[in-house]
């Protein structure tokens, strides 16, 4: 097949959504597929473009099999949601105009719709061509929860725009079975409806020695690290994670750590600061070819969502944390998917999320019964390498798009 995925994040862009397309795609390469991806320059989650990759048309290189374009994008403060919108449209523009001349076979693109509209209206609409819409959240419902969306007229703007992908969508992929029910309501057929849960790096992020490099170079061999690694935001709540450290600050072994940026960094650095807390330490983004090593600095890693918001998300790291070999600490709603996950998987403790004292009995537990960490741990990889490896995704996908190209009415 000749497959085009339009995402705006691809390796080495930071975020979940980038390693994840980027073994998506080289895992369908490696299947005989002819694939390419339409996606921006590097700029997650910072914003900013390195000058290596500053452009104002479009850089083009084959990738472990996989044809990149890469299209420019201007750099902006992530932190301003306006700006993040300016890189929304710059993106979409320039996909828009310097994107590939050639059909494909199949496309797949991503929520949200107001990040790859007018890509998408270009290779799917335009060319009639078999379509694949993979749900990463459930929009306008995820914006207005969040706060993100208010006025009337945009929660509108972009239940259409995601209405309008939906209409044209051979078959529907989401990642969390509790996006069903929504897509249904909207009057999406089941039988378009496709659960592929998200998947990890087995054969790269895998149990390693807890004291290794990155853990010698940042300090952390002697003490009791709780683990927190991706995007800093404000969906995660951790500032009670934070609360929760303020609990445990009279133990001198246990220490914090959060490895990331995001938008909701400089407000947790204010709350250390307010607490004046010494077990808690902040360290930038880090390149993805270290993420082996930073989830063995841990002896245990946080998931982390905001009360009522993980009925509509199951955060990929959930997936990183099993195939490392660490036990899972979920702060999470009971009955959602990463709840689920980590009971079934065996490799963890479920704690409500947006409550510390909780999230320090969860943590006091592990500390205090080693051999019950290293269990949980081992679960949690077997687990994963048996369900949620590469090549899992890779035949899911090629599954699902040869459904879309037989179901489209032009085949």
């Amino acid at each position: 097949m000749r497959i085009l995925l339009i995402a705006s994040h691809y390796a080495p862009d930071g975020g979940p959504a980038a390693p994840l397309f980027t073994m998506l795609c080289e895992g369908l390469a490696r299947r005989g597929h002819d694939v390419t991806v339409l996606t921006a320059v590097p700029h997650y989650p910072s914003g900013q473009v390195p000058d290596t990759f500053h452009t104002k048309g479009v850089k083009e290189s084959v990738e472990n099999g996989v044809r990149v374009l890469r299209v420019g994008l201007p750099s902006v403060d992530r932190a301003r949601l306006s700006k993040r919108f300016y890189q929304f449209l710059a993106y979409q523009w320039n996909a828009f105009r310097f994107g590939p001349k050639e059909a494909f076979d199949v496309i797949m693109t991503h929520t949200p719709a107001m990040e790859i509209w007018l890509p998408f209206v270009r290779y799917v609409v335009w060319k009639r061509k078999p379509f694949v819409y993979s749900i990463h959240d459930v929009y306008p419902e995820v914006g207005i929860r969040l706060g993100f969306f208010r006025n009337p007229i945009v929660i509108r703007m972009v239940e259409a725009l995601e209405n309008h992908c939906l209409k044209h969508a051979q078959r529907v992929r989401v990642l969390s079975r509790s996006f069903i029910d929504g897509l249904l309501k909207k009057g999406i057929p089941a039988d378009k409806i496709e659960l592929v849960y998200d998947w990890v790096e087995t054969d790269a992020i895998k149990p390693l020695p807890r004291q290794n490099a990155f853990s010698t170079d940042h300090g952390l061999n002697n003490k009791y690290v709780i683990l927190y690694a991706g995007n800093i935001g404000l969906v995660q709540a951790l500032e009670k994670t934070v609360e929760a450290a303020d609990l445990l600050k009279d133990d001198p072994e246990i220490l914090f750590v959060f490895v990331g940026d995001g938008a909701g960094k400089a407000l947790l650095l204010e709350k250390v600061q307010a607490l004046g807390l010494q077990n808690v330490r902040f360290i930038g983004y880090q390149p993805r070819e270290l993420m082996p090593e930073i989830f063995a600095s841990a002896d245990a890693s946080l998931v982390s969502l905001k009360k009522g918001t993980s009925f509509g998300a199951l955060p990929s790291k959930t997936f990183s944390i099993l195939s490392s070999g660490r036990p899972v600490i979920a702060c999470v709603d009971e009955g959602s998917d990463a709840w689920d996950l980590v009971e079934k998987a065996q490799a963890g403790i479920c704690v409500p999320p947006e409550d510390p004292v909780a999230l320090a009995e969860a943590i006091l537990e592990l500390k205090t019964t080693a051999g019950k960490s290293k269990e949980l741990g081992t679960n949690g990889r077997n687990y994963v390498v048996q369900y949620h490896s590469p090549q899992y995704a890779a035949e899911a996908f090629e599954k699902i798009y040869q459904e879309a190209i037989i179901a489209h009415p032009n085949k």
